[in-house]
């Protein structure tokens, strides 16, 4: 394996050979003029764990999401230059001499890296099989976001807090960069190291674990304000469970459970609730007959509406405002 390029103009100048283990999008991405991306062992496809270094200085913003796998933890080891990835309302800064990681979820994230400075960082991804196969033994004490990201892809991203790099984290990028071993003996040396970097980096103290479900709590009522305003808004014509979810953030698997476990009903139970509160509003205005009430609301059959109004309210629509005057004058 060539040894990492020292850092510099000729470094920034030169252009790697497409990777196998590259999807085309990916491909688009780190190979262009001035990129440096170097695979230094593994494929997130076929070995489930990958380590990548980058090296770059470019004068737009770069959109890092585009590498991100759903399905995947990724730990970035920060050297030099800024990155930011946001996800659900969430923000984690990769600044100099910083390390953090992330899970990406299938509605995927935002991140990106900033123009006009010298980025370098090293990158190890894991799929969410290979925690499994390593982690499930001894998964008391793992963060939650890699409690997570072992799970599937349709868990939500989530992002851990960064901190500052330590001197021994700094000499374990340089090793990684330049492996001390025979190239032979490199596939069992790297995967000794993902082991490594899972112990040193993915089990949470105390501390961490309650910081991290207090920002999940938050971000989960979060996202039910937000669908509760979508719906509403909405109203005469529904927003697919694919559409919220990509507004708010998340999977439609997920944020239908998240929002059961918030509201005590489901999304559909509760569309329905607001459509009738809805009609039952206009029609107590007088301004709106049964059929206008009903077309208001997103409700195209009018036998389908007044089935939901009597299972609502008790009564059909056509008496509700007879039936509620009386309680309203006394």
């Amino acid at each position: 394996m060539k040894p990492a390029l020292k850092p510099g103009r000729a470094a920034l100048e030169q252009t790697p050979q497409p990777s196998r283990s590259l999807s085309w999008e990916e491909t688009r991405l780190w190979h262009r003029p001035g990129v440096l991306w170097r695979q230094l062992h593994g494929s997130i496809h076929e070995l489930g764990v990958s380590f990548e270094w980058h090296e770059f200085q470019l004068s737009e913003r770069l959109d890092w999401a585009r590498s991100f796998h759903p399905g995947t933890l990724e730990l970035c080891l920060n050297l030099q230059g800024r990155g930011t990835v946001v996800s659900g309302g969430q923000t984690a800064e990769f600044n100099d001499q910083t390390v953090g990681f992330y899970s990406v979820g299938k509605a995927g994230m935002e991140a990106w890296r900033d123009p006009g400075m010298l980025q370098k960082f090293l990158c190890i991804e894991f799929s969410s099989a290979f925690l499994r196969s390593h982690l499930e033994p001894w998964g008391h004490g793992l963060h939650p976001v890699v409690t997570a990201a072992m799970r599937n892809e349709a868990t939500p991203s989530a992002l851990a807090t960064t901190r500052r790099l330590t001197s021994t984290e700094s000499e374990l990028i340089r090793s990684l960069q330049r492996p001390p071993i025979l190239g032979a003996a490199q596939p069992p040396w790297y995967l000794g190291k993902a082991l490594e970097v899972i112990a040193a980096f993915f089990y949470a103290t105390p501390a961490e674990e309650e910081l991290f479900c207090h920002r999940q709590q938050h971000a989960a009522a979060d996202r039910v304000e937000k669908t509760v305003r979508l719906l509403k808004s909405h109203l005469a014509e529904p927003l697919s469970l694919a559409e919220i979810g990509k507004q708010v953030g998340c999977s439609p698997f997920y944020l239908s459970r998240t929002f059961s476990r918030e509201m005590g009903m489901t999304i559909p139970q509760y569309v329905r609730q607001i459509r009738m509160e809805k009609a039952a509003e206009l029609l107590r205005a007088g301004k709106h007959n049964v059929t206008e009430a009903a077309f208001e609301v997103g409700y195209n059959s009018l036998s389908h509406f007044s089935h939901a109004f009597h299972q609502t309210f008790g009564c059909c629509p056509g008496l509700y405002p007879v039936k509620v005057r009386p309680s309203q004058k006394e």
